[in-house]
């Protein structure tokens, strides 16, 4: 289905932010709310914290009533382009385990200098309490 609204990468979006030009991204969506800035019950410095990044924590954080999700409806002006958004690289099963295969070879190599170390105090101690 083909996307009806305009979209924007987050650098575009990111690039309009001060009191008189104010996007902010929430959701995937694109809002334009400048004319919003002064009637924000939060105060126009929590929508400009917002721009330049992904605001939807933070909007979801606030616990925004029905009306306010319904009001912010009116300043979309697009949506946000996800195909410049780098994607997370899977890691290989073999990948996962490396680390801990490592440890497990380093605990099998090196227990033999702790188990020496408390042999020789055992004997040392021993020894020392024989000749008292």
């Amino acid at each position: 289905m083909p996307t009806l609204t305009k979209l924007y990468s987050m650098k575009e979006a990111s690039e309009h932010n001060s009191a008189g030009d104010c996007w902010i991204v929430v959701d995937g969506k694109v809002y334009d709310v400048s004319s919003y800035l002064e009637e924000h019950p939060g105060g126009d410095d929590v929508l400009l914290q917002a721009t330049g990044k992904d605001a939807t924590d933070e909007f979801e954080d606030a616990g925004h009533s029905k009306d306010a999700r319904e009001l912010m409806e009116t300043f979309c002006v697009g949506e946000l382009d996800t195909s410049d958004i780098p994607q997370l690289e899977v890691v290989s099963e073999k990948q996962k385990n490396y680390i801990p295969e490592k440890l497990v070879h380093l605990s099998k190599q090196y227990w033999v200098a702790p188990v020496a170390a408390v042999g020789i105090s055992l004997v040392v101690t021993f020894l020392y309490l024989r000749h008292k």
